[in-house]
């Protein structure tokens, strides 16, 4: 097998050797890669559910593939408009002549992913890359190997090596990868971890682009504790059973309004999962140590006073194992692990307020979230001041998640959360090198301004600089 070195160096000697591609090889090679993709749709299910041990593959075709298809096609419609010329404005002095930004491709892109969308979060990137011009060698997690195994089978026989590979490998594998000097790097994981990975491309001044995570609040408003609404946050926070970078890790409910809350979440899972924990639709835990952790959680919680309530579950007949019950910690404290760490699974934190001042003050003090959900009016007082008075890497408004499935617009963090958006033009932008061009036309004054320097160019520059 080839060694990371060995890879990179075949890709970026193919990419000196042939060049940028053209707009045609560009749209071939997303062709390329969207029939890979659908033509293995039930391949593709049924590995995740085999690395889940138990996954929808409806969930899957809904989280997973329809976003890489999706964003193949919108990249194939906007790639010519993306890679054209852009012309900027030229400055007095030289007007005679010419100034734009040619967007060129960046060389060879690492993309390293995580094991919650194991396919999305590969092929995204995947699809940018190819989109922007570059070549990408991939890391998938180790922690789903049906679907990183098939994805390297899958790629090998749709692209040659030295334009996509794939590495397996363990944590090892992955310090070796992120440590690599590739042109760009691109990590989606935890926060921990992102750090790592762009200590080790400093080495080597490898810019990153980390999509990380955090505690993503959803706040709801006096007056929409409404079914449709909590429904919403059902679905956000138990797709993929919790294990989503931008599903509510806490939510925020006037005070007067927490029973109802309570009342309308337990009704929506049930209606979401009407045969419980069997239900086919709801996602197991990827591993025991995950699922010891939330575990840990609860048990944290409860053994400082949190009052738990498991909600929408009429059965626990479980069919498979790692399956863990929605459960809602009532009036959390700061010093419970579950109000500290990124949840990543069905447990959802309740917290009730006053006043929204209260809210967004809660929500300044700490680390800037991946994603800030707002249920209320959406052109009200209160949902502006929240828009405008809190940071965070996207918002929703009046739903979860859905953000994510935007093509158009950019998707990333800020601070803690992460580094650099993709999706949009703002993908693609990521993943080229905007090299800035200046042509002097035939008459140009800057070209009078040079030594020896006379009275006249003494009297001119004291003009421009008064």
């Amino acid at each position: 097998m080839s060694t990371i070195a060995d890879l990179l160096q075949k890709q970026r000697h193919a990419f000196l050797h042939d060049g940028p591609p053209s707009l045609d090889q560009r749209r071939a090679d997303l062709k390329a890669l969207r029939k890979a993709v659908t033509s293995r749709r039930s391949r593709i299910e049924q590995a995740v559910d085999a690395d889940f041990g138990g996954r929808s593959p409806n969930e899957t075709a809904l989280l997973d593939l329809v976003g890489v298809v999706n964003a193949i096609d919108y990249l194939d419609r906007n790639l010519k408009r993306f890679m054209k010329p852009e012309r900027r404005k030229v400055e007095t002095l030289s007007q005679s002549g010419r100034a734009w930004v040619e967007y060129q491709p960046l060389g060879v892109i690492g993309i390293l992913s995580p094991w919650n969308y194991p396919f999305l979060l590969a092929m995204v990137p995947l699809v940018t890359a190819l989109a922007a011009g570059n070549r990408a060698m991939l890391k998938p997690s180790e922690l789903t190997p049906e679907t990183s195994a098939l994805m390297k089978t899958m790629l090998a026989e749709a692209f040659p090596e030295e334009k996509v590979a794939v590495v397996l490998g363990d944590a090892s594998i992955g310090a070796e990868f992120s440590g690599s000097p590739f042109d760009h790097l691109f990590f989606t994981g935890s926060t921990d971890v992102g750090r790592q990975v762009m200590k080790a491309a400093s080495e080597n001044l490898v810019p990153v682009t980390l999509e990380l995570g955090g505690k993503s609040p959803t706040i709801i408003l006096p007056g929409h504790v409404i079914a449709r609404k909590v429904t919403s946050i059902v679905f956000g926070k138990l797709a993929n059973a919790g294990q989503t970078c931008v599903a509510p890790d806490y939510v925020f409910v006037h005070e007067t309004e927490v029973d109802a809350f309570i009342d309308a979440f337990h009704k929506a899972v049930a209606q979401s999962y009407p045969d419980g924990l069997a239900s086919r639709d709801y996602a197991s835990i990827i591993s025991e140590k995950h699922f010891s952790r939330l575990n840990g959680l609860l048990d944290d919680a409860v053994s400082k006073g949190a009052t738990l309530r498991r909600v929408g579950i009429e059965t626990d007949a479980a069919t498979r194992t790692r399956v863990f019950p929605p459960t809602l910690v009532i009036n959390p404290t700061e010093d419970m692990a579950v109000m500290q760490e990124a949840i990543f699974g069905p447990i959802l934190p309740v917290l009730s307020y006053r006043d929204v001042s209260q809210v967004i003050g809660y929500i300044n003090e700490r680390p800037r979230p991946l994603a800030l959900y707002v249920f209320g009016e959406a052109g009200g007082d209160d949902c502006k001041a929240i828009l405008s008075r809190t940071t965070s890497g996207n918002v929703g408004i009046n739903n979860t998640v859905l953000h994510v499935a935007q093509d158009d617009l950019p998707f990333g963090g800020v601070g803690p959360s992460g580094m650099g958006a993709y999706h949009g033009i703002e993908g693609f932008r990521r993943m080229s090198h905007a090299k800035g061009v200046f042509s002097r036309g035939r008459f140009s004054v800057p070209s009078l301004l040079r030594p020896p320097f006379g009275r006249m160019v003494k009297a001119g520059l004291d003009h421009l600089l008064r």
